[in-house]
């Protein structure tokens, strides 16, 4: 294996290794369950680590010691058989076992789709029992004989039912007969008449009880027995080959010696057998032509036949290398036994498992040499398969799992690779990389977009190698071992030096989970003196970060073509949308959107009746400069001449408008969340992605400005102001209660009536008191701007629940609870209001917990599944799509839904015009067109119906 080259490769494909294979692997056949010797802690001969198989344990010195050092490399010891190698070898190096008995790989015959009973049409828990040696499967049957099988089981009934017949009157005669003797007996003792009669009455009705039972008796036997016989003849008449017998049933034929019609087998020798002569080619055709005369669940039953075969007809694989007749043991050091420190060992369960198979298939050669009995050679077999079962894969084998001294699950093999802790996804996939950090996040609300804020500590560790060619350059230290000291001081000069470095190398910044592009985005670090990375607040929603103890990876590209593709494409300002709809991502919100917002409204107690009273200023900058004075009010209404226009407006408005590009006309309205996001969309259709990323920069620093220093927005409990008629609404409601209860008591409606008018009353009223405390609060207050800038997570909901009343609340099964609750939180809860909503609310949390689980595991699936669904051409010309409509569930979303895609058909107003032809991309403009004309329904094209054979097409993705 050594003269492999492990770079030069265009692919990798796992298939089935014949035994040829895995002897031509193999340095060697491993006959000895022996590791290492207790003593000498060297590997055993012959044993699991033997230096002759696996190689030597020291670099280039054999195992007697005979030859040491580099210039005996390639020479084989002629005492003790070691190569003169490198120890690496035993990384790469594999020996066999041969296996005294042909055994069945577990991944094929146990498991969701079970290959072998594909192949051979056997129900998989029968092949199970096969396989371990409870079920006989028939290899074939003899047609001539069967025919006189089923004939001497029909001489043999008839002499079964003649034997019960003839035991019948034998027992039949011994019953008259010892009454008879009664009789007689009765006669000598008794001399009256009439007592006599008596006394011969009774035993005539108990002798008459015994031959009834004798009669039933015969009966029950002749029906259990022409039944058992049914049986048998119908398994001889009905029998195929690769069907399965019961052992019972071949015992009785073996046993009246008309076993002849059928050649049998258990265990897996005989699918070995049955394997070896197996046509291929043959059985496919045979499939196929079956495939076409069928129908329903036998078709997909074929279909799932056609294809096993034909991926085996395709890779070139003989099906009985399924059966397993020489096991392959991997290299020593992939199994290592360890010294510990106190004079234990610790070693890995694979040496468990090899030390079972070993040990148990030794034993069976030996029970073989000396002939042993069957039924002994058969229960080792079936030991030996179950050690097999569990070396490959422990999960799936019958044994109990498996534990160690310290009842630790052990892992075989197939659980090494298995699962989110195996190889693969652990090792592989997940590597831990050079060059990478990892810290808590904090707010950077100072950085632009396309900045980051990083620890100095962390930066010196990160850059390190460039600090050290940068001072051997500079000639602050002649060697690498002196810089490292250099460094190590931490001179001023060292922190100037990485300043210059780190000025135009990006770095990548990384959230677990990694659900999409938007979770790796790459920024220009800006040193800083604490202990945290400081995030740019607008990415926050793209990473699905917080700052609630969020912490994430630094990783540093190093390649000059991984810098270019950081600076060209990973910056946040090149990944401003939504991936999955297109809209964007990237956007100023919360406490940004809050301070736009307030900026731009106009402050209610300033507003005057007749608009001659506002004052009046040339320009825009006149303006601001009197608010600057304090003149005017940031939000006092004014007019202004802006583009030769008198325009009523405010400073706040204007200000606004001044961190906007010029070209996006003046915006003279109040500027919540949703506007900032179309603010954002129009920029993106005029300017290139950067201007945007400064745009956005601009509107976050103008709207943390206006929502601290200007507006000094803050929030109290006693912002949430409580109407004072909460009470008198209240009271109406319980009268109205208390007439739905009289209707109810006097039979004029049903329980279910009852409960249903009270749910909605109480519903009304919750909603009724919410309207009515919205509308009592002052337009300056802070809740009240807190909620309508859009921008944060608070909604009416809230306010309602704070200062309104909470309402109905549900039980853990999601029922309706009747009682209201009637307090709200700022009055606080009743004890009985708090433990009835407690339920509830617990129940939504536990939920909240197991199901975040499960919609991940769900995800991961998907796009396992979705791995190919890539774009591979233009259109698929396919002639039906997806119907989407104003009057369906989500038809709200409709313009969301239709924006994007591709029409199917022409669109047709009532006229008959043409205002969409088919296969036309459906664009904001579209959209109008499709408003103006009420259009309720479209049919677009869609990937639910693409015909594309490989991925989806253009026109159906969208």
């Amino acid at each position: 294996m050594e003269d492999i080259n492990t770079v030069d490769f265009s692919g990798l494909r796992i298939t089935f290794a014949s035994p040829d294979t895995i002897i031509k692997w193999s340095h060697g056949e491993v006959v000895k369950p022996e590791t290492i010797n207790y003593r000498t802690f060297r590997a055993e001969k012959d044993g699991l680590f033997d230096e002759r198989i696996f190689g030597p344990t020291k670099d280039y010195e054999c195992y007697c010691g005979k030859y040491k050092r580099m210039r005996y490399k390639g020479i084989v010891c002629d005492r003790c058989g070691v190569e003169i190698t490198t120890s690496a070898v035993r990384r790469e190096r594999m020996g066999h076992i041969k296996l005294a008995s042909p055994i069945a790989h577990i991944w094929y015959f146990k498991g969701t789709s079970s290959t072998l009973s594909i192949i051979l049409d056997v129900p998989p828990q029968a092949l199970e029992r096969v396989i371990y040696y409870a079920l006989y499967l028939v290899k074939e049957v003899d047609k001539e004989k069967q025919k006189n099988t089923l004939k001497t089981i029909d001489e043999l009934q008839k002499v079964e039912l003649k034997t019960i017949e003839d035991d019948f009157v034998i027992k039949e005669q011994e019953i008259n007969v010892n009454f008879e003797k009664q009789y007689a007996q009765l006669e000598k003792k008794i001399s009256h008449r009439e007592q006599l009669e008596i006394a011969k009455q009774e035993v005539e009705f108990k002798k008459r009880e015994q031959l009834k039972l004798l009669s039933n008796e015969q009966t029950d036997t002749k029906v259990k027995k022409s039944a058992y016989f049914e049986r048998v003849a119908k398994i001889a008449r009905s029998i195929r080959p690769f069907d399965v017998i019961e052992e019972d049933d071949y015992l009785f034929f073996r046993d009246n010696n008309i076993a002849d019609f059928l050649n049998v087998g258990m265990g897996s020798e005989v699918l070995y057998e049955i394997l070896s002569n197996f046509d291929l080619n043959k059985n496919y055709a045979q499939t196929l032509e079956l495939l076409n005369e069928s129908k329903g669940e036998k078709r997909n039953k074929l279909l799932k036949k056609a294809r096993v075969l034909e991926a085996f007809i395709k890779a070139k694989i003989d099906p009985k290398w399924i059966i397993l007749t020489v096991l392959p043991v991997i290299p020593p050091d992939l199994r290592p036994v360890v010294q510990l420190p106190g004079g234990k060992f610790a070693t890995s369960d694979l040496n468990d498992f090899y030390r079972r198979v070993i040990n148990r298939n030794n034993r069976l050669k030996q029970l073989i040499d000396l002939g042993a009995p069957e039924i002994i050679l058969r229960n080792e077999k079936r030991m030996l398969q179950e050690a097999v079962d569990s070396l490959i894969d422990l999960q799936k084998s019958r044994g109990k799992t498996r534990t160690g001294a310290n009842t630790k699950v052990q892992k075989s093999l197939s659980d090494i690779l298995r699962g989110k802790q195996g190889r693969f996804r652990q090792n592989l996939l997940g590597k831990r990389v050079d060059y990478s950090g990892r810290s808590t996040i904090v707010v950077g609300p100072e950085l632009k977009l396309n900045q980051c804020g990083l620890p100095r500590e962390m930066a010196l560790e990160l850059f390190k190698p460039y600090l050290l060619h940068e001072i051997i350059i500079r000639g602050l230290a002649p060697n690498i071992k002196s810089a490292k000291l250099f460094l190590e001081k931490k001179d001023p000069v060292v922190y100037d030096i990485l300043e210059v470095i780190t000025k135009d190398h990006p770095v990548l910044l990384n959230r677990a989970p990694t659900l999409h592009k938007l979770s790796i985005l790459g920024f220009y670090p800006v040193l800083n003196d604490d202990y945290a990375i400081k995030l740019h607040p607008a990415v926050c929603s793209g990473f699905n970060a917080d700052f609630d103890g969020d912490a994430m990876g630094v990783f540093l590209p190093l390649s000059k073509m991984a810098i270019e593709e950081v600076k060209q494409r990973m910056f946040a300002y090149h990944n401003l949308l939504k991936p999955s709809d297109g809209s964007p991502i990237v956007l100023p919100n919360k406490e940004m959107a809050l301070g736009c917002y307030y900026l731009t409204t106009i402050d209610s107690h300033m507003e005057v009746e007749n608009p001659e009273d506002l004052k009046f200023f040339a320009t825009e900058n006149e303006a601001m400069r009197f608010q600057a004075i304090g003149k005017i009010k940031l939000r006092q209404p004014i007019n202004v001449g802006i583009n030769g226009k008198i325009i009523k407006t405010t400073v706040g408005r204007i200000i606004f408008n001044q961190a906007l590009p010029p070209e996006l006309k003046f915006v003279n309205t109040e500027v919540k969340a949703s506007d900032l996001k179309n603010i954002v969309v129009s920029a993106m259709k005029i300017f290139e992605n950067e201007k945007v990323g400064d745009l956005i920069d601009r509107i976050k620093e103008l709207g943390f400005w206006a929502s601290t220093i200007a507006g000094g927005l803050s929030l109290s409990v006693f912002d949430c102001q409580i109407i004072p008629e909460k009470n008198k609404v209240i009271k109406e409601a319980e009268k109205e209660i208390e007439k739905i209860t009289k209707n109810f008591e006097q039979g004029l409606l049903t329980a279910e009536e009852k409960k249903r008018y009270s749910n909605k009353l109480w519903i009304d009223v919750t909603e009724n008191l919410a309207n009515k405390t919205w509308n009592a609060l002052d337009e300056e207050n802070p809740v009240k701007i807190i909620i309508k800038s859009g921008g944060a997570r608070a909604s009416k909901e809230q306010l309602k629940q704070l200062a309104a009343m909470k309402g109905l609340v549900v039980d853990p099964m999601g029922k309706i609870i009747e009682v209201p609750t009637k307090s709200n939180y700022r009055q606080g809860l009743s004890i009985f209001e708090y433990v009835i909503s407690a339920r509830g609310a617990r129940k939504g949390l536990t939920d909240s917990a197991l199901k975040t689980a499960d919609a991940g595991y769900l995800t991961r699936r998907l796009v396992d599944t979705s791995h190919d669904m890539i774009v591979r051409e233009e259109d698929c010309l396919v002639k039906e799509g997806l119907t989407i409509s104003t009057t369906m569930s989500r038809g709200e979303k409709f313009k969301e839904r239709i924006k994007n895609r591709f029409i199917l058909n022409d669109l047709v107003n009532e006229k008959g015009e043409v205002l969409i032809k088919a296969n036309e991309l459906i664009t904001n403009e579209t959209i109008e067109l499709i408003e103006k004309n009420k259009i309720a329904k479209i049919t677009v094209r869609s990937p639910l119906y693409c015909a594309s054979p490989y991925g989806v097409c253009q026109k159906c993705y969208g």
